[in-house]
């Protein structure tokens, strides 16, 4: 198995990572909202439809 992230071998005590540091990012990235999972439920999309608006609003 190789780390999802750097794609080196995976290490028996960070697996599936390689290192701490892979999986402290891999972490970091479900904290921060880079991973996401869609959905179709209607309160999901009004919520990121307002969000948008939201975001588009802001002043650059």
């Amino acid at each position: 198995m190789s780390c999802p992230i750097c794609k080196k071998p995976a290490q028996k005590r960070y697996r599936p990572f390689c290192s701490r540091r892979c999986a402290d990012l891999d972490l970091a990235r479900w904290l921060d909202g880079s991973y996401a999972i869609a959905s179709d439920d209607p309160e999901d999309m009004e919520a990121a439809e307002q969000a948008a608006l939201e975001e588009a609003r802001k002043p650059n």
